[in-house]
């Protein structure tokens, strides 16, 4: 029987049934259309998780009953901030949700000289509802019950003036140093361009905010694949993967 993982940011205490959000409730009772006595895992972005069941489904809403609380996370110890430019469509939200499969600890949108995407008042704030719900799903799929946070779009130099991070990289290819002759750190931030690259001024300003210079081999890639592989490579050297 499936037991689906679903975000729901309330208090649970065990056998108290509690209603869910109408994010939740729609994702519980319409998209999987699960059914009183249904098993389900809930968790609500504090640490660990609950074994739960569905209580009650009506139209407007899903009543649940946390049952057993699961403690736990599966957090990488290592801290990486990741800094990716703007790019359109499924390409951000691909970025953004292999990030955080990835195990990235925090996100932020940037503008860049060659960033095509423009965002302003009520768009940027449509676009960042959008992202925290690839955030969650992302989360409800990979296991971790402490969603990665996403910070309001902000030009490429004032993100480099906030860098309190160990280590840092910029990512481009018009450099042949590799992730490799560095010191185990705690914490990470990756600047990623855009699919036109970042510009030379660009490059000179990370690397004058103590930003390495990084590529990943001879391949160029793209700007949505660019942080996995990345942060990949990071959680392998420094973080939880084997």
């Amino acid at each position: 029987m499936r037991n689906p993982r679903i975000y729901a940011p309330v208090t649970f205490e065990a056998y108290q049934p509690v209603d869910l959000p109408e994010s939740a409730a729609n994702h519980v009772g319409r998209v999987l259309r699960m059914k009183s006595s249904d098993p389900l895992i809930l968790f609500n972005g504090e640490g660990g998780c609950w074994q739960a069941r569905v209580n009650e489904v009506t139209k407007k809403q899903v009543q649940v009953v946390p049952l057993e609380y699961i403690p736990g996370n599966k957090e990488s110890p290592l801290h990486i901030s990741l800094g990716q430019t703007l790019s359109r469509g499924e390409r951000m939200d691909y970025a953004i949700q292999k990030a955080v499969e990835c195990g990235v600890t925090e996100i932020t949108p940037l503008f860049t000289e060659h960033c095509e995407v423009k965002l302003k008042n009520d768009r940027q704030d449509k676009r960042m509802r959008h992202w925290q719900q690839v955030i969650i799903s992302a989360c409800e799929q990979c296991g971790r019950n402490i969603p990665p946070a996403i910070h309001a779009p902000m030009p490429v130099n004032e993100w480099l003036k906030t860098r309190t991070t160990q280590l840092n990289f910029v990512l481009h290819h018009r450099t042949e140093k590799a992730l490799s002759g560095y010191e185990k750190p705690e914490s990470v931030s990756l600047l990623i361009g855009p699919e036109g690259g970042l510009t030379a001024d660009e490059i000179a300003q990370a690397e004058q905010k103590q930003f390495h210079p990084l590529a990943l081999g001879p391949r160029v890639l793209r700007t949505e694949t660019a942080p996995i592989s990345a942060i990949s490579l990071m959680q392998f050297l420094w973080g939880d993967w084997c």
